[in-house]
């Protein structure tokens, strides 16, 4: 299949399903396919934004049910989460509206959140607020990176595949480091 009409068939969904979980590799992705003209660019940051919020709504109410039973069986968890509270204790609102864009904190945070005593309706609301600015200013940098690209190296359509694999590679990398960086075993320092 063509990857104008790959992207056509599958674009929106893939962003859909895409942040529902982490999210910004494939709306960079997103938004560098606008620019591309595959897909519009209100239409990316539309499905980024309904993605992005029902994986924060779904961790949070998750945390909300069965936190304390999740939390017992992910103790690798447990550095992010003290992190998480610490930061809830001292800056509540911003936290909602900026956790994602700490890398690494996008799945946990909503989850300890519900797990504390934050409000349901005010987490929503600024969850909204914060979904919508994160959709935004990602989906337009890909565009945006996009435009550079185009004023760097002229005519993309001859080299828009290695350009998404090498976004896609970065993205990946990224995730590894941080990953294994994660399960890397703590050395005490005395």
């Amino acid at each position: 299949m063509p990857l104008d009409r790959l992207i056509d068939t599958y674009g929106y969904w893939a962003i859909l399903v895409g942040t529902l979980l982490e999210g910004e590799t494939i709306l960079i992705l997103g938004g560098f396919a606008a620019y591309q003209g595959y897909l519009a660019l209100p239409g990316v940051i539309l499905m980024a934004f309904m993605g992005g919020l029902c994986g924060d709504q779904l961790f949070f109410f998750l945390g909300r049910k069965y936190g304390g039973r999740i939390l017992a069986r992910f103790p690798s968890w447990q550095s992010r989460i003290d992190k998480v509270h610490k930061l809830l204790e001292r800056f509540q609102t911003w936290l909602i509206l900026i956790y994602r864009f700490m890398y690494g904190f996008r799945m946990v945070t909503p989850f300890v959140m519900g797990t504390s005593s934050i409000a349901a309706r005010r987490f929503i609301l600024f969850d909204i607020v914060a979904a919508l600015s994160w959709a935004a200013l990602i989906g337009t940098g890909g565009y945006l990176f996009g435009s550079g690209l185009q004023v760097l190296m002229g005519d993309l359509k001859k080299h828009e595949i290695k350009i998404l694999m090498v976004i896609a590679a970065t993205g990946l990398c990224i995730w590894m480091i941080h990953f294994f960086r994660r399960r890397r075993p703590k050395t005490s320092s005395r």
